[in-house]
Formats: C-alpha cells, sequence, structure tokens
C-alpha cells in the first residue's frame, strides 16, 4: 500500500503500512533488474490487506491454516481473522488487569495466538465474523486500539479502591461496538455452528504445530518463551542451530507445507513495492532516522543515498552467522516486526535463491501482494518460525524429542 499515516498503530510491532518508495524511476533499463524463477510456489489461499492494522500476526496465522486445510484436500476457506483478534483482545486485557497493568497491551501479537484462539475459543468464517462495523471498509484501528489502551489505563488505576464486577462487560463492549457481537450459533453452508464446532470441523490440530527459533543465549534442543513484547502468552519456542531452522523450513516446502514467517522488516535491504528483500554487503553510513514507523515507510535521505541500499538488482550479500545473528537481536538491531507466510522458492537470473514470501498488505505491488526474500535475509532477520510438526527433518525432531 502507498499509505503513510501517524497514528496509535505505530506502537504496534507489526507495520500496518508498506514499507518504501519504488527505486528511482529515473534510471536507465540498461541497469540490472530482478528476474525471479519460482521453484517451489504451494497454493495458498488469496492475499488479505490487513491495512491500518497491526494484526500481521492474525493475517499471516490465519492464511497458515487455511493454505493446511487446502493441502489436506479441503476446501479454499476465508476465515476470519478479527474473531481470533478479538479474543486475543479480551485475553490480553484480562492479564493486564491481573499484572497491575505491568505487561505489554497492544495490537502485535506472535505465530502462537492463532493457534491459542482456535483451541480455546474455535474459528469463524469471514463472512459470518468481517469485524467491520465502524463504517469502514477495511480494517482501520486507530481509534479502537487508542479506545481499549485508554480504558484498560483506567481501569488498573483501581479508582473505586478495587476493582468492579464491570470493567470486562466494558471491554466486551467496545469490542461489540467495532467488531460487532460474536454470534452463539450460525449458520454455514447448511449447518449450524458454534465458535467451537466450526473449528473442529476442519482438519486442523492444534497439537501439531510446532514453533521453532535459532538464539544462542539459551540451549540449543531445548524451549524458551522469545523475549518479544508480542509474545503475551510468553509461549514455549524449540530452540536449534541456526542451519536446523533453514533446514526446517526447506523440508517443510520441499514437502508441501507452508511456514508462519515471524521477522524483522525494518532494514534498508527490504524493498516492499520492489518485491525483494536483500542483506547487501557494504557498510551502513548510519542507522535510519526517527522512530520505527518511519523507518518501515521509508529510509532517510542518508540511505537512499548509500549505495548498498541502492540495489535494483542482485548483489553481494553479508554471510550470516550465528553469532552475528545474536549480536543483532542483542542489540535489538533484529525486532519482532512482521509476521508473514513463506509458501515457496525460486533463484534469481544469478542462480542465488530465495523464499516466496506471502504479505497481507493487499496486491498493490509488483509481485500482487508476494515478495521474494533472499536466503542471508532469512538468516539475518527471522524471529521465529511455525511449522507442522511432520515437516521437521527426522534427524532435528529425535533431538527435540518431538
Amino acid at each position: 500500500m502507498k499509505k503513510i499515516i501517524a497514528t496509535a498503530i505505530a506502537a504496534a510491532l507489526c507495520p500496518a503500512l508498506h514499507a518504501e518508495a519504488p527505486a528511482d524511476s529515473a534510471k536507465t533499463d540498461s541497469i540490472e533488474r530482478f528476474v525471479f524463477t519460482d521453484v517451489i510456489s504451494l497454493p495458498t489461499t488469496s492475499v488479505k490487506d490487513q491495512n491500518k492494522s497491526g494484526t500481521c500476526w492474525c493475517f499471516a496465522g490465519t492464511s497458515f491454516f487455511e493454505d493446511e486445510i487446502l493441502r489436506q484436500g479441503g476446501d479454499s476457506l476465508d476465515l476470519s481473522e478479527m474473531y481470533t483478534v478479538r479474543k486475543c483482545y479480551e485475553d490480553k486485557a484480562e492479564r493486564f488487569i491481573r499484572l497491575y497493568g505491568e505487561t505489554n497491551f497492544a495490537a502485535g501479537g506472535s505465530i502462537m495466538d492463532v493457534p491459542y484462539v482456535w483451541k480455546r475459543y474455535g474459528a469463524l468464517p469471514e463472512e459470518v465474523y468481517s469485524g467491520l462495523q465502524y463504517g469502514e471498509e477495511k480494517h482501520v484501528h486507530g481509534e479502537l486500539d487508542a479506545a481499549l489502551s485508554a480504558y484498560l489505563k483506567a481501569v488498573v488505576k483501581r479508582p473505586n479502591k478495587k476493582l468492579s464486577t464491570a470493567w470486562k462487560q466494558g471491554v466486551k463492549g467496545i469490542l461489540d461496538a467495532y467488531f460487532g457481537e460474536v454470534p452463539e450459533t450460525f449458520e454455514y453452508k447448511g449447518k449450524t455452528y458454534t465458535p467451537q464446532s466450526y473449528a473442529a470441523s476442519l482438519p486442523i490440530k492444534t497439537e501439531d504445530y510446532v514453533p521453532v527459533t535459532s538464539f544462542t543465549h539459551h540451549p540449543y534442543y531445548e524451549t524458551f518463551a522469545v523475549e518479544v513484547p508480542d509474545n503475551w502468552l510468553w509461549a514455549q519456542y524449540y530452540n536449534v542451530p541456526l542451519d536446523e531452522l533453514k533446514a526446517i523450513v526447506d523440508n517443510s516446502l520441499a514437502k508441501g507445507y507452508t511456514v508462519v514467517w515471524a521477522a524483522d522488516v525494518s532494514e534498508g535491504g527490504f524493498k516492499w513495492n520492489d518485491g525483494v528483500a536483500l542483506m547487501p554487503k557494504g557498510k551502513k553510513e548510519g542507522d535510519m532516522d526517527g522512530t520505527e514507523l518511519s523507518r518501515w515507510v521509508k529510509l532517510s535521505d542518508k540511505d537512499r543515498a548509500n549505495e548498498q541500499f541502492n540495489f535494483t538488482g542482485p548483489v553481494e550479500e553479508i554471510e550470516v552467522t550465528a553469532e552475528m545473528r545474536q549480536d543483532m537481536f542483542d542489540r535489538q538491531e533484529t525486532t519482532d516486526d512482521h509476521g508473514m507466510e513463506i509458501v515457496g522458492t525460486a533463484t534469481d537470473q544469478k542462480g542465488n535463491r530465495y523464499y516466496k514470501v506471502k504479505n497481507s498488505w493487499d496486491t498493490n505491488q509488483i509481485y500482487d501482494g508476494f515478495f521474494y526474500v533472499s536466503e542471508p535475509y532469512f538468516l539475518a532477520k527471522t524471529v521465529d518460525i511455525l511449522v507442522h510438526r511432520d515437516a521437521i527433518p527426522a534427524a532435528t525432531s529425535k533431538k527435540l524429542k518431538l
């Protein structure tokens, strides 16, 4: 999307806006351009648009489950993201109050939130629950996020010296106003369901999905809670060496399984409108200026002038090590920005290998909502992934005791 906003959504760790301008159109056609050839391109449902909402995690996880249904021979479904978002808001609100406000409350979430909601509360089709009950055709959550945050900050101060029995109804009332009331039962394709029975009717078993990461500050082949604000569940992730993280993704795609991918998209080499993300080799002349949101929307003039980020075709990239990757995370150069879905692999005209990624920023972009991520970018900027347990190579699965 070619929109620039400055709302409360800037606080969300998912960038709801789309990263930067295309390469300079004044450049001549003699400059080498990217030519991608898909090697693996797995079936996937249509690209959606999170628009002005910090809900990438839900769009990625929902697309993943839709594609898992496709993989198993099911229908091409359009499942409701906003039902999942709503249930997470409710549970995040309760946790915020129970912890006296000493925890994160924001629109962002982790790759584990969709299976969390699916298991506890079920799922709804998009046509039953679109979450658009506030005069907009697309998701615009600035007012909603501000209203929820202000309300909870008031409640947690306990102006009555103790909590009332009504505060949860207040949260529900705000969510009902924006998203609509959740139906206890609904009719869909000639059958009557509850959210729980509808989820149970689909070929998804949440226990079959495994979250994986790779960092050196925790032991390999054990689990730990990835230390990012949006992991509000403190969900446990399996920790593996970097080469095994890549092997899991490669094996998944080769066997027909897509992958949920949480990553940093604030790098200068992330060029959304150009449909590519690289980690070019060279020295940075300086960090990007301004807020996190400004980093996602555009590069500073200084970085635009930096040849390192001025590529229009294949360039030499850095060699990523586990130590380098850990340093980026420790120094918060790598942050948990955005959730997406890896749906395939590709090569460029020089034989470099890429992952084909489905995004949730609509289709008004060079590859209709998809883009290509180089292997160095993946290795450097991945925070974590979610995969089907059967897609994990046997040797790694044994080490993880799955």
